[in-house]
């Protein structure tokens, strides 16, 4: 089976390139297949229509394992709660535990 990675950004979003690495080495450390697309939110309008709910969003098979309750949608940056406090990103940890569970179902 083939995950379906997408990654949503705003432009020029300062978290991007940290997020692809950071699901380049989930993939190679869980040995999950998937393919990975970045799409761009450039307006509000776009961003109702996705449920965008912040830069970067990772969705896996077209759900956010990393979605809170009553999230605001909208142009802005993400954080993410990680053990070490607010990031740009989720942990590592995090990731490969999403991708180990939707590489299952």
């Amino acid at each position: 089976m083939t995950v379906q990675i997408e990654v949503l950004v705003v432009p020029e979003c300062p978290n991007e390139i940290a997020a692809t690495e950071l699901i380049q080495i989930a993939l190679r450390d869980t040995g999950v297949c998937a393919n990975v697309t970045c799409s761009v939110i450039a307006t509000e309008q776009h961003a109702r229509e996705r449920g965008f709910t912040g830069s970067p969003t990772i969705l896996l098979d077209g759900v956010d394992p990393f979605a809170t309750p009553r999230q605001a949608v909208g142009l802005s940056c993400r954080l993410y709660a990680t053990p070490a406090g607010l990031r740009g990103v989720p942990t590592l940890t995090e990731l490969r535990s999403a991708l180990r569970h939707v590489g299952t179902t």
